[in-house]
Protein backbone atom coordinates (compact mmCIF):
# COMPACT_ATOMS: atom_id res chain seq x y z
CA UNK A 1 0.00 0.00 0.00
CA UNK A 2 1.24 3.58 -1.10
CA UNK A 3 1.59 6.21 1.16
CA UNK A 4 -0.28 9.63 1.02
CA UNK A 5 1.42 12.50 1.67
CA UNK A 6 -0.02 15.87 1.88
CA UNK A 7 2.59 18.70 1.42
CA UNK A 8 1.17 22.01 3.54
CA UNK A 9 1.46 24.67 5.20
CA UNK A 10 -1.13 27.84 4.64
CA UNK A 11 2.13 30.28 4.44
CA UNK A 12 3.47 30.60 1.68
CA UNK A 13 7.01 30.23 0.39
CA UNK A 14 8.39 27.87 2.68
CA UNK A 15 9.24 25.39 0.19
CA UNK A 16 6.28 23.44 -0.55
CA UNK A 17 6.39 23.00 -4.14
CA UNK A 18 10.27 22.73 -3.68
CA UNK A 19 9.97 19.78 -1.35
CA UNK A 20 7.33 17.89 -3.25
CA UNK A 21 9.19 17.77 -6.51
CA UNK A 22 12.63 17.10 -5.33
CA UNK A 23 11.76 14.67 -2.52
CA UNK A 24 9.33 12.54 -5.22
CA UNK A 25 12.59 13.08 -7.42
CA UNK A 26 14.97 11.94 -4.44
CA UNK A 27 12.25 8.65 -3.81
CA UNK A 28 12.29 8.02 -7.24
CA UNK A 29 15.82 7.75 -7.82
CA UNK A 30 15.80 5.08 -4.86
CA UNK A 31 13.59 2.77 -6.69
CA UNK A 32 10.38 3.72 -5.61
CA UNK A 33 7.29 4.72 -7.49
CA UNK A 34 5.83 8.32 -6.77
CA UNK A 35 3.14 10.13 -8.09
CA UNK A 36 2.91 14.04 -7.53
CA UNK A 37 -0.44 15.14 -7.65
CA UNK A 38 -0.58 19.36 -7.89
CA UNK A 39 -3.64 20.89 -6.36
CA UNK A 40 -2.11 24.30 -5.92
CA UNK A 41 -3.55 26.61 -8.89
CA UNK A 42 -0.57 28.33 -8.85
CA UNK A 43 0.62 24.94 -10.62
CA UNK A 44 4.28 25.56 -10.26
CA UNK A 45 4.66 21.61 -9.47
CA UNK A 46 3.69 20.82 -13.16
CA UNK A 47 6.02 23.71 -14.55
CA UNK A 48 8.96 23.00 -11.97
CA UNK A 49 8.90 18.67 -13.71
CA UNK A 50 8.57 20.24 -16.97
CA UNK A 51 4.41 19.80 -17.56
CA UNK A 52 3.29 23.11 -17.87
CA UNK A 53 0.47 23.12 -19.75
CA UNK A 54 0.15 18.88 -20.29
CA UNK A 55 -2.27 17.07 -19.10
CA UNK A 56 -3.32 13.37 -19.88
CA UNK A 57 -5.99 12.42 -22.25
CA UNK A 58 -8.64 12.66 -19.36
CA UNK A 59 -8.00 16.17 -18.48
CA UNK A 60 -5.75 17.06 -15.26
CA UNK A 61 -6.26 17.47 -11.71
CA UNK A 62 -9.04 20.27 -12.30
CA UNK A 63 -11.01 17.92 -14.51
CA UNK A 64 -10.59 14.47 -12.34
CA UNK A 65 -12.18 16.83 -9.32
CA UNK A 66 -15.15 18.21 -11.01
CA UNK A 67 -15.97 14.67 -13.03
CA UNK A 68 -18.39 12.54 -11.71
CA UNK A 69 -16.92 9.42 -12.99
CA UNK A 70 -12.73 9.35 -12.42
CA UNK A 71 -13.01 5.37 -13.06
CA UNK A 72 -9.17 4.17 -11.21
CA UNK A 73 -7.74 7.68 -11.20
CA UNK A 74 -5.62 6.27 -13.61
CA UNK A 75 -6.51 8.48 -16.84
CA UNK A 76 -5.04 11.49 -15.53
CA UNK A 77 -1.76 10.19 -14.63
CA UNK A 78 1.40 11.15 -16.78
CA UNK A 79 5.05 10.41 -17.12
CA UNK A 80 7.48 12.80 -16.13
CA UNK A 81 11.28 12.68 -17.13
CA UNK A 82 12.56 10.89 -14.23
CA UNK A 83 11.99 7.31 -14.10
CA UNK A 84 9.30 6.15 -11.62
CA UNK A 85 8.31 9.43 -10.79
CA UNK A 86 4.02 10.19 -12.64
CA UNK A 87 2.51 13.35 -11.92
CA UNK A 88 -1.21 14.76 -12.46
CA UNK A 89 -0.57 18.28 -13.22
CA UNK A 90 -2.96 21.27 -13.13
CA UNK A 91 -3.36 24.28 -15.18
CA UNK A 92 -5.04 27.82 -14.43
CA UNK A 93 -8.93 26.65 -14.15
CA UNK A 94 -8.02 24.99 -10.83
CA UNK A 95 -8.10 28.34 -9.45
CA UNK A 96 -11.78 28.28 -9.71
CA UNK A 97 -12.30 25.11 -7.91
CA UNK A 98 -12.58 26.94 -4.63
CA UNK A 99 -15.83 28.01 -5.90
CA UNK A 100 -17.26 25.76 -8.02
CA UNK A 101 -16.83 22.86 -4.94
CA UNK A 102 -18.87 25.08 -2.63
CA UNK A 103 -22.49 23.64 -3.73
CA UNK A 104 -21.22 20.16 -4.82
CA UNK A 105 -22.16 16.90 -2.63
CA UNK A 106 -19.19 15.21 -0.91
CA UNK A 107 -16.94 18.52 -1.49
CA UNK A 108 -14.33 17.54 0.78
CA UNK A 109 -13.75 14.00 -0.73
CA UNK A 110 -13.52 14.66 -4.42
CA UNK A 111 -9.38 14.44 -4.35
CA UNK A 112 -9.68 10.94 -2.31
CA UNK A 113 -12.13 9.30 -4.51
CA UNK A 114 -9.22 9.84 -7.35
CA UNK A 115 -5.96 8.90 -5.49
CA UNK A 116 -7.31 6.09 -2.98
CA UNK A 117 -7.38 3.29 -6.26
CA UNK A 118 -4.61 4.57 -7.07
CA UNK A 119 -2.62 4.09 -3.66
CA UNK A 120 -1.62 0.41 -4.89
CA UNK A 121 0.34 1.48 -7.72
CA UNK A 122 2.71 3.45 -6.01
CA UNK A 123 4.93 3.62 -3.02
CA UNK A 124 4.41 7.60 -2.50
CA UNK A 125 1.70 10.03 -3.08
CA UNK A 126 2.92 13.27 -2.92
CA UNK A 127 0.40 16.20 -2.73
CA UNK A 128 1.00 19.69 -2.95
CA UNK A 129 -1.18 21.99 -1.34
CA UNK A 130 -1.90 25.67 -2.01
CA UNK A 131 -0.76 28.21 0.47
CA UNK A 132 -4.41 28.53 2.26
CA UNK A 133 -6.76 26.38 3.94
CA UNK A 134 -9.41 26.76 1.95
CA UNK A 135 -11.10 23.35 -0.38
CA UNK A 136 -8.57 22.27 -1.98
CA UNK A 137 -6.18 21.90 1.14
CA UNK A 138 -9.07 20.34 2.35
CA UNK A 139 -9.35 17.88 0.05
CA UNK A 140 -5.95 16.84 0.41
CA UNK A 141 -6.19 16.72 4.01
CA UNK A 142 -9.19 14.29 3.93
CA UNK A 143 -7.20 12.05 0.75
CA UNK A 144 -3.90 11.97 2.97
CA UNK A 145 -2.20 9.52 5.36
CA UNK A 146 -0.45 12.40 7.07
CA UNK A 147 0.74 15.85 6.73
CA UNK A 148 4.49 16.76 5.71
CA UNK A 149 4.57 20.56 7.23
CA UNK A 150 7.98 22.68 5.15
CA UNK A 151 8.86 25.13 7.65
CA UNK A 152 10.84 28.30 6.82
CA UNK A 153 13.69 29.13 8.81
CA UNK A 154 12.79 32.72 9.92
CA UNK A 155 10.74 34.83 12.50
CA UNK A 156 7.41 34.30 11.62
CA UNK A 157 7.57 30.70 10.94
CA UNK A 158 5.68 29.26 13.89
CA UNK A 159 3.00 31.84 12.70
CA UNK A 160 -0.15 30.47 11.49
CA UNK A 161 1.29 26.94 12.11
CA UNK A 162 -1.46 26.75 15.18
CA UNK A 163 -3.79 27.17 12.64
CA UNK A 164 -2.63 24.68 10.58
CA UNK A 165 -2.71 21.97 13.75
CA UNK A 166 -6.26 23.13 14.34
CA UNK A 167 -7.53 22.87 11.44
CA UNK A 168 -5.59 19.01 11.06
CA UNK A 169 -7.37 18.39 14.58
CA UNK A 170 -10.84 19.23 12.68
CA UNK A 171 -10.35 17.19 10.04
CA UNK A 172 -9.11 14.36 12.34
CA UNK A 173 -12.64 14.39 13.90
CA UNK A 174 -14.77 14.80 11.11
CA UNK A 175 -13.54 13.66 7.98
CA UNK A 176 -10.22 11.69 8.27
CA UNK A 177 -9.61 9.84 11.94
CA UNK A 178 -5.95 8.40 10.61
CA UNK A 179 -4.66 11.91 9.44
CA UNK A 180 -1.47 12.06 11.28
CA UNK A 181 1.84 14.74 10.69
CA UNK A 182 4.43 12.72 9.04
CA UNK A 183 7.17 15.47 9.92
CA UNK A 184 7.96 18.87 9.97
CA UNK A 185 10.87 20.31 7.39
CA UNK A 186 12.92 22.86 7.66
CA UNK A 187 14.10 24.62 5.07
CA UNK A 188 15.96 27.84 3.79
CA UNK A 189 18.43 27.07 6.85
CA UNK A 190 21.42 29.48 7.29
CA UNK A 191 23.24 28.05 10.23
CA UNK A 192 25.39 30.41 9.60
CA UNK A 193 22.70 32.82 11.28
CA UNK A 194 21.26 32.79 15.19
CA UNK A 195 17.99 33.36 13.88
CA UNK A 196 18.11 29.69 11.95
CA UNK A 197 19.53 28.61 14.83
CA UNK A 198 16.84 29.94 17.38
CA UNK A 199 13.97 28.72 14.89
CA UNK A 200 15.78 25.29 14.62
CA UNK A 201 15.65 25.09 18.14
CA UNK A 202 11.88 26.32 19.05
CA UNK A 203 10.53 23.84 16.20
CA UNK A 204 12.35 20.91 17.29
CA UNK A 205 11.54 21.61 21.22
CA UNK A 206 7.79 22.70 19.82
CA UNK A 207 7.60 19.17 17.46
CA UNK A 208 9.74 16.54 19.13
CA UNK A 209 10.81 13.85 16.68
CA UNK A 210 8.49 14.73 14.61
CA UNK A 211 11.05 17.15 12.86
CA UNK A 212 13.07 15.71 10.33
CA UNK A 213 16.98 15.12 10.91
CA UNK A 214 17.98 16.09 7.65
CA UNK A 215 17.45 20.31 7.03
CA UNK A 216 16.98 22.16 3.36
CA UNK A 217 19.81 24.93 3.31
CA UNK A 218 19.58 28.01 1.23
CA UNK A 219 20.47 27.21 -2.12
CA UNK A 220 21.08 28.90 -5.51
CA UNK A 221 20.37 25.53 -7.72
CA UNK A 222 17.39 25.10 -6.07
CA UNK A 223 15.94 28.23 -7.09
CA UNK A 224 16.93 27.94 -10.69
CA UNK A 225 16.08 24.35 -11.56
CA UNK A 226 11.97 24.83 -11.71
CA UNK A 227 13.17 27.51 -14.73
CA UNK A 228 14.81 24.57 -16.53
CA UNK A 229 11.42 22.43 -16.06
CA UNK A 230 14.00 19.56 -13.94
CA UNK A 231 13.85 18.90 -9.85
CA UNK A 232 17.39 19.78 -8.47
CA UNK A 233 18.69 16.12 -8.82
CA UNK A 234 18.71 16.15 -12.33
CA UNK A 235 19.97 19.63 -12.84
CA UNK A 236 22.91 19.36 -10.60
CA UNK A 237 23.02 16.51 -8.32
CA UNK A 238 26.31 17.69 -6.82
CA UNK A 239 24.84 20.84 -5.40
CA UNK A 240 23.84 21.35 -1.20
CA UNK A 241 19.80 21.25 -2.43
CA UNK A 242 20.50 17.93 -4.24
CA UNK A 243 22.02 16.64 -1.30
CA UNK A 244 19.72 17.50 0.72
CA UNK A 245 17.14 15.92 -0.88
CA UNK A 246 18.40 13.24 -1.31
CA UNK A 247 19.08 12.70 2.67
CA UNK A 248 15.87 13.59 3.34
CA UNK A 249 14.88 9.94 0.85
CA UNK A 250 17.23 8.53 2.87
CA UNK A 251 15.61 9.24 6.38
CA UNK A 252 11.86 9.03 5.19
CA UNK A 253 12.62 5.68 3.65
CA UNK A 254 14.60 4.66 6.88
CA UNK A 255 11.50 5.96 8.86
CA UNK A 256 8.87 4.01 6.89
CA UNK A 257 11.16 0.84 6.92
CA UNK A 258 11.59 0.76 3.03
CA UNK A 259 15.39 -0.13 2.38
CA UNK A 260 16.57 3.41 2.40
CA UNK A 261 20.11 1.67 1.17
CA UNK A 262 18.55 2.24 -2.15
CA UNK A 263 18.59 6.18 -1.95
CA UNK A 264 22.29 6.41 -0.66
CA UNK A 265 23.34 4.03 -3.72
CA UNK A 266 21.93 6.89 -6.56
CA UNK A 267 24.04 9.48 -4.86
Amino acid sequence: MGRILAVANQKGGVGKTTTAINLGASLALADQRVLLVDVDPQCNLSSGVGLKGQSAPAGDIYDAIMADDVGDGSAFVVATNVSGLFAIPADRNLAGAEIELVPMLARETRLRRIIEPLRDRFDYILIDCPPSLGLLTLNALVACDAVLIPLHCEYFALEGLADLVGTLKRVRTVLNPALDIDGVLLTMYDERTNLGQQVSRDVRSFFKDKVFHTVIPRNVRLGEAPSHGMPVILYDVKSRGAEAYLALAREMLARNGRAPQTASATH
